[in-house]
């Protein structure tokens, strides 16, 4: 039997109606005269945020790379969360490419607050960077998948303007967000000047990512897609599959949140195992491995492929639920956690 992968959304395959779409898109060189079903994904995604423009990249990772470069010059700061993506799994884009430092601010489950915001800010001495962008990451990944509230990220950006900085948000599971709140993806995109959205975490698509703003700022970014080498030719395939997955994909994501609920209160009830199941908000659950039965690693390992999951920390476990994990996954899941904690303990 197949292992169940919960190492990460981006681990699933299209659905079969997914590549129907895929094989009917209408193709051309999106570098030259532009591809028909980048263009409609790029206006689709751009009118879902409220934005005027949007750009279509490979990877998340390069729409906040180009979000960074696109929005700051070689030199300037960048207010972010510790435990941000953009500094912690994007291999510091943000200095070699686009020549930037990081203020870290530390807050409850990695949301910042416009008084972090305003702490942050260097003063205008020629000794100091310049200031000029802030980051806010929602869902947060390593603050558990958790939903910033939209009022405390209307406080962030009104600080951040009042002071003359822009806003990034890496939404690359914005989709979560939505589906947990109810909020519409425009009403958060308008508490940031751009967001990153993706179409493989959460939706299912085998590639893909967009990048939404101004016009001019997009009309930036795409001269840095193309310096970075992000530039696609027939790529319509993959944007018909992030065109097909926004329009079939998003009302499922509840079912990864109640999935992932049922998985924490399993763990819940393992001795040895630690997970606090009511801040379990949306697809990812992060529990804590006791030294008596290892490292996290180990435990991994005693999985036995029965269950994939990734080791977060010496003592922390990850495991992220998506469209492939049914009720009966999660149940053989439990099972696989259990017995690894007996192998563990005896």
């Amino acid at each position: 039997m197949d292992a169940i992968d919960l190492r990460s959304d981006t681990v699933t395959q299209p659905t079969p109606e997914m590549r129907q779409a895929m094989n009917a898109a209408p193709l051309g060189d999106d570098v030259l005269e532009g591809d028909p079903s980048v263009r409609n994904l790029e206006a689709k995604v751009a009118a879902l945020l409220g934005k005027e423009a949007a750009v279509f990249v490979p990877s998340g990772t390069m729409a906040n790379l180009l979000a960074v470069r696109s929005q700051t010059n070689p030199g300037e700061e960048i207010i972010c969360d510790q435990g941000c993506h953009i500094y912690c799994y994007e291999a510091a884009g943000f200095a070699a490419i686009s020549g930037c430092s990081l203020s870290f601010t530390r807050g409850e489950r990695g949301f910042l607050t416009g008084e972090d915001v305003a702490r942050r800010v260097r003063s205008d001495n020629e000794h100091f960077p310049r200031t000029s962008l802030v980051t806010v990451e929602n869902t947060h990944n390593r603050g558990g998948g958790a939903v910033w509230p939209v009022g405390q990220l209307c406080e962030v950006h009104d600080q951040s303007k009042s002071l003359g900085l822009r806003v990034h948000m890496d939404g690359a599971r914005l989709w979560n967000a939505c589906a947990k709140s109810g909020i519409e993806p425009a009403e958060y995109a308008r508490c940031a000047d751009t967001v990153s959205v993706c179409f493989s975490k959460g939706l299912g698509c085998p590639v893909g990512s967009a990048l939404v703003g101004d016009a001019m700022t997009i009309n930036r970014a795409r001269r840095v897609r193309k310096m970075v080498g992000g530039s696609m030719r027939q790529a319509g395939m993959l944007a018909a599959a992030a065109s097909y997955a926004l329009d079939h994909h998003r009302t499922r994501i509840a079912d990864d949140h109640r999935r992932a609920r049922m998985l924490a209160e399993a763990i819940a009830d393992v001795p040895g195992l630690t997970v606090d199941a009511s801040r379990i908000e949306t697809n990812m659950v992060y529990f804590g491995i006791d030294p008596s039965l290892g490292t996290a690693a180990e435990f991994c390992r005693a999985l036995d492929d029965r269950v994939r999951m990734l080791a977060e920390s010496p003592q922390g476990v990850r495991a992220v639920l998506h469209l492939h994990i049914t009720d009966d996954a999660v149940e053989q899941s439990a099972r696989a956690i259990s017995d690894a904690v007996g192998l563990l303990a005896s």
